[in-house]
Formats: C-alpha cells, sequence, structure tokens
C-alpha cells in the first residue's frame, strides 16, 4: 500500500512539473497566470515569478493586473528579493491606490528597504531610505495594524545610525585627531540626546581634550588644559560615579599639576 501511494506521489510530481513546464512554453497568457497562481498559493513562489515575469507587461491595464502584480510582489518579498519586492509594492501602492491590499503592499515596500539596510559600519543609504518610507506610511496610515511594527522597525533603524555616529565621532579618537573628536563628540551629543551612548562619548570627548591639551605647545596649553577640565566636568555631573572615574581621575591629577606652571 505504501509503495502503491508513494508511486501515486511521484505520478502526481511528475505531472504538476510537466503542467509548469507546458505553461512556461505556452504562448497563452491565461494558461500561464492560471500556473502562476497556483503556484503562487502552493508557495513556490520561485516558480510563480518565472511565469509573472512573462506575462506582467501583458496584465497592464486588465482587470487581473491587481491581483496578479500583488501576488508578484509577495513572491519576490517571500524570496528575499527585496530591491525588487519593495519597487514591485510601491509601483503597486502608486498603481492600486484604492486597493483593499495598498496598505500591507505600502507597509511591506517600506519594509524592504529596512531588509536592506546593512550593518552600522557600512554606507547607510538604504538605512535613510528605510526610515523616510516607514515614516511616511506611519504618517498615511497612523492606525495601521502595521503601526507597531513600523515603530519598531524604525526604532531600530534609528540605533544603527546612533551607533555609526558614535563609532565615527571616535574613531578620530583612535587616529589621534583630537580636534575633530571633540567636534564629533559634542556633534553627537546634540544630535542624540537620549543616547545610551552618552557617557562614553563624554569620556571619549575629555579623553580628546585631554590629550590635545599635554601634547600643546606652550601658548595653547593652558587654554586647552581649562577645556579638558569643562570636558571632565561634563562626564562627572552626567555620571557622578561613571564606569570612567579612576581613569578620567588620574587624568584630571595631571592636568591640575600642569596647569600650575601658568599660575606663578
Amino acid at each position: 500500500m505504501k509503495k502503491f501511494l508513494a508511486l501515486i506521489a511521484i505520478v502526481v510530481f511528475f505531472a504538476s512539473c510537466s503542467e509548469y513546464q507546458k505553461a512556461l512554453k505556452s504562448e497563452d497568457i491565461a494558461v500561464k497566470f492560471t500556473m502562476a497562481t497556483k503556484m503562487y498559493e502552493a508557495n513556490k513562489h520561485n516558480k510563480a515569478i518565472r511565469l509573472f515575469e512573462q506575462i506582467a507587461p501583458s496584465y497592464k491595464g486588465k482587470p487581473q493586473a491587481e491581483r496578479l502584480f500583488y501576488m508578484y510582489s509577495q513572491s519576490l518579498y517571500k524570496t528575499n528579493q527585496f530591491y525588487l519586492a519593495g519597487y514591485q509594492f510601491e509601483s503597486f501602492s502608486a498603481g492600486y491606490p484604492k486597493s483593499e491590499k495598498v496598505e500591507e503592499a505600502l507597509f511591506l515596500g517600506a519594509k524592504c528597504f529596512s531588509k536592506l539596510s546593512p550593518v552600522y559600519s557600512l554606507d547607510q543609504v538604504d538605512t535613510y531610505k528605510a526610515i523616510d518610507k516607514l515614516q511616511n506610511f506611519i504618517d498615511v496610515y497612523p492606525n495601521s495594524t502595521y503601526l507597531a511594527e513600523a515603530n519598531s522597525l524604525v526604532k531600530v533603524l534609528r540605533e544603527k545610525l546612533e551607533k555609526k555616529a558614535f563609532e565615527n565621532a571616535k574613531q578620530y579618537n583612535t587616529i589621534s585627531d583630537y580636534k575633530a573628536a571633540m567636534v564629533a563628540f559634542d556633534n553627537f551629543i546634540i544630535n542624540y540626546p537620549g543616547t545610551p551612548y552618552k557617557e562614553k562619548a563624554l569620556f571619549y570627548k575629555f579623553d580628546s581634550a585631554y590629550n590635545l591639551a599635554i601634547n600643546s605647545v606652550s601658548t595653547k596649553m593652558e587654554e586647552r588644559l581649562n577645556a579638558a577640565i569643562a570636558a571632565y566636568q561634563s562626564l562627572i555631573k552626567f555620571k557622578p560615579d561613571t564606569e570612567y572615574k579612576t581613569k578620567a581621575d588620574e587624568m584630571l591629577a595631571r592636568i591640575e599639576n600642569d596647569l600650575k606652571q601658568f599660575s606663578k
């Protein structure tokens, strides 16, 4: 009995494959549409995509076009082809603004860009695009069932930009470009006032000010030592028990000692 059922399954499989191949080679777009729909509903999205690509131009303006382009967009999305899926969802939203699927399509189109957002250390063009598109979705559909997910995605993307900005500022400190580091950390703190990196940013600004000061020519040293003290005070004011307290106090002692030469 088991062998018989297995044989039937094999026959059905090859019959299905043969039917699909016939649809691929057929000149009848209705046959292709029917088979593409069948593949889509069976979650065979790559096979559906091949057929959708063949017939999409022919169906523009036809009554079935809305359904076709929705399934095509979803198939691209479900096969992780996010650039193409994002484009298709946006085209769908623009082409069928009254569709019951337009809200979902606009959201998924924006979500595609969030999927394309790279690690923080790389160029963040797609991250900015994703934030803009998700924010546009939130503005257009403030009561959407997708609102919580959209807000969550925006939060993650903004945190990525925040981390990149912090690491960029820190890089100036690492390469000993202390003037640039101080400016970068000031800008970072202004742009991200509630950042979890604020303590680190304040310490590395102090560290940059300290190194700039102690390595200065005598004509600029006093001013820069005092600027370093101000940076130290900002750190301690923000977090008196900072994890950098021991090191910062040692640096402050050096600054105060170096300042003595200017009080004589």
